[in-house]
C-alpha cells in the first residue's frame, strides 16, 4: 500500500510539474487510496504545510546544499522539503524517522544515487539545529526576513506592511500559516443550530459554536468527508466562512425584493441571500461562467430553495432598475483566503492586478446602473489590497457623488472591521476569519 509520504510526493509532483491546484490534487489521490484516517491526515498536512512553506524550505536549500533549490531535480527537490518540512514543523515526527523516510523515499523513486545527498543535507539541518543555530538565515531587510520566515512572495508582503507595518504583516503571515477551519453556515430554513450541534456530537464530531454568530459552527480540520457530514444531503448547512457571511448580511436581503448577486458561482453568498430572505422573493445569480454556475445550481437544490434564478452572462452588460439590492462580490486576488488556499500566494503576481482592478472597476458601475432608486448596494472582496478595495470604493465615489456609504442594520449580527471611512476591513489575525473587505452603499433618490 503507498505510504502517507509517497502520496504527499505524488500530490506534490502534480501541484509543481503539472500545476494542478492543492485541494485538487491532494483529494484526487486520496479518493482512491486506502489510508486509515491517520494516514490521510499526515498526508494532508505535508502537502498543504510544504505548499505554504515553500520559500523557506526552498532558502534552507539554498542554503544547506551545493545547488540551489530551482537547481536540484524536481524529484530530489521535493523529497528534501519533505524531509525538512517534518523536521522544522512536525514535532510529533522523530527527527530520526523524517531523515530516514526521506531517504526510502529517494531510493523508491529512482533516485538511489542521490539518497546519500538526502541523508547529508538533512542531517546537516539536525546538527545545526542541536547547537541551537537556525539552519534558516535571514537577511537583515524586513520585507524580505518576512518574506522568506513566514514564506511569502516580497511584493505580498510590501503591500501589506504598507497597510499594516512591521509587527501586524508578521501576525498576518503567521496566521496564514495556520491549517483553516470549516465553518457551517446552518440553513435556519431546514434545522435549527442546537440539532445540527447534536448531530455532529453523536457523530463524534468536535464542534464549537460561535457565540456571536448563531448561524454558524465551527469544525477544525479534518473532520473527514464533506459529504459524510451529517446534514450534508438534507441541505442544513453549507461550507461558507464566517467573514464571507458577514457579507449577505450587510446586504441585509427583505422578503419579497429582488436582489442580484453579479458574480455568482459559485453560490455560498447567493444561497444565503435566499436564505435571509426565508426563501420569498427573487435572487438573480448571474456570472460569465457557466460551468461554475452548475455549482450555484447544485447548491441551491442541496438546500432546496426554490427563489434562485440562474442566468449566464457577463454583469458588466446589465440592464437598468433591475433590483432593489445588488451585490459585488468581484474577483479579487484572494489574498484573504492564503491559508485556506495556498497556491495563491505562488500562482499570483503583480502583473495579473491591473486588469483585475479594471474588471472590478467595471463591474462595480455597470451594477451600480441595475439598481432601483433608493436601493443598496454591496461590494466585498476577500482580498487584503487597498489597490482592490478602497481604492475601488473612492474612484466609484468619486465617478458616482449621488451613491454614498450606509452602515449595516441595527438587527444584523455585528460586522468585524468597520473602519472610520465607513467600510469594514475583516483582518485573519484579528477576527479568526479569512481577509475580507465590504462596504454598503445606496443611491438617496428615495428614503428607505
Amino acid at each position: 500500500m503507498t505510504s502517507a509520504r509517497q502520496l504527499a510526493l505524488l500530490a506534490l509532483q502534480a501541484i509543481n510539474q503539472k500545476g494542478a491546484y492543492t485541494d485538487v490534487a491532494l483529494d484526487r489521490l486520496l479518493h482512491s487510496s486506502r489510508l486509515e484516517s491517520r494516514d490521510r491526515a499526515l498526508t494532508a498536512e505535508l502537502v498543504y504545510g510544504i505548499v505554504r512553506r515553500q520559500r523557506s524550505l526552498d532558502t534552507i536549500i539554498d542554503q544547506l546544499a551545493k545547488k540551489k533549490a530551482h537547481q536540484q531535480p524536481p524529484v530530489l527537490r521535493i523529497i528534501l522539503h519533505l524531509g525538512l518540512y517534518q523536521l522544522r514543523y512536525l514535532d510529533q515526527i522523530p527527527a530520526a524517522a523524517a531523515v530516514h523516510t526521506s531517504v526510502e523515499l529517494a531510493q523508491k523513486n529512482g533516485l538511489k544515487k542521490l539518497s546519500g545527498v538526502v541523508n547529508g543535507i538533512l542531517r546537516q539541518y539536525l546538527r545545526l539545529a542541536e547547537a541551537n543555530a537556525d539552519p534558516l538565515q535571514f537577511p537583515d531587510d524586513p520585507i524580505q526576513r518576512i518574506g522568506i520566515a513566514h514564506s511569502f512572495p516580497d511584493w505580498m508582503v510590501k503591500i501589506w506592511v504598507e497597510d499594516y507595518g512591521i509587527s501586524e504583516t508578521e501576525q498576518l503571515c503567521a496566521w496564514f500559516n495556520q491549517p483553516p477551519h470549516l465553518d457551517l453556515r446552518i440553513n435556519l430554513l431546514k434545522t435549527a443550530p442546537a440539532a445540527l450541534e447534536n448531530a455532529l456530537k453523536q457523530a463524534k464530531i468536535p464542534v464549537t459554536r460561535l457565540q456571536s454568530f448563531s448561524q454558524t459552527l465551527r469544525l477544525e480540520a479534518g473532520s473527514g468527508a464533506i459529504q459524510n457530514l451529517p446534514g450534508f444531503r438534507e441541505g442544513w448547512w453549507t461550507i461558507q466562512d464566517t467573514s464571507a457571511q458577514m457579507v449577505s448580511y450587510l446586504l441585509d436581503p427583505q422578503p419579497g425584493e429582488t436582489i442580484l448577486d453579479a458574480c455568482a458561482a459559485p453560490g455560498g453568498k447567493t444561497t444565503h441571500i435566499a436564505e435571509l430572505m426565508g426563501d420569498r422573493g427573487v435572487v438573480l445569480a448571474r456570472d460569465r461562467d457557466s460551468k461554475r454556475l452548475r455549482k450555484v445550481q447544485e447548491n441551491a437544490q442541496r438546500l432546496q430553495l426554490q427563489s434562485i434564478q440562474i442566468e449566464a452572462g457577463d454583469s458588466r452588460s446589465l440592464g437598468e432598475n433591475l433590483c432593489d439590492r445588488a451585490l459585488v462580490d468581484a474577483p479579487c486576488s484572494g489574498l484573504g483566503t492564503l491559508h485556506r488556499h495556498p497556491d495563491i500566494r505562488w500562482r499570483q503576481n503583480p502583473d495579473r492586478l491591473p486588469p483585475l482592478i479594471q474588471l472590478q472597476k467595471e463591474l462595480l458601475a455597470a451594477t451600480a446602473k441595475s439598481v432601483k432608486p433608493g436601493g443598496i448596494l454591496v461590494y466585498a472582496t476577500c482580498t487584503l489590497n487597498p489597490a482592490e478595495n478602497e481604492d475601488i470604493v473612492r474612484d466609484f465615489l468619486q465617478q458616482h457623488p449621488q451613491w454614498h456609504i450606509v452602515p449595516s442594520a441595527a438587527e444584523t449580527p455585528v460586522i468585524p472591521g468597520l473602519t472610520s471611512q465607513g467600510w469594514y476591513k475583516i483582518l485573519p489575525h484579528h477576527h479568526d476569519m479569512d481577509g475580507f473587505f465590504m462596504v454598503k452603499l445606496q443611491h438617496p433618490s428615495i428614503e428607505r
